[in-house]
């Protein structure tokens, strides 16, 4: 089974081009890994290469109490199989890059919220 690429060289590129983020009250959202089978979807704002360590808005498994801004590993999102025939997380292929608000905003909406 061929599986997408968690990050690619034009990706990686954006995210340092890009740079820190820290200070802006309404970063954009470069990257977006989901769980194909649930809620679970990761929105990254920054990446570090040497560690493969993202920091963006997670949207938690079960409702909005669990979503947070924090860091995750492409690390383990590679390693994580879900649904019954234990398929992978999945990066978004066609995802824009826009303001957390804006992406918010939608997720929220596909939710039914």
């Amino acid at each position: 089974m061929k599986t997408t690429k968690m990050m690619t060289k034009a990706l990686e590129t954006r995210f340092k081009k890009t740079g820190s983020q820290e200070n802006i009250a309404d970063p954009v959202v470069i990257g977006k890994w989901f769980n194909p089978y649930g809620r679970n979807t990761w929105f990254a704002t920054e990446y570090d290469p040497e560690t493969r360590t993202c920091f963006g808005f997670v949207v938690g498994p079960f409702d909005d109490s669990c979503d947070e801004w924090g860091y995750f590993s492409l690390d383990e999102i590679e390693s994580v199989r879900v649904g019954r025939f234990g398929l992978p997380l999945e990066r978004d292929l066609y995802f824009t890059a826009e303001p957390i608000s804006k992406v918010h905003a939608a997720a929220l909406t596909k939710l039914g919220r």
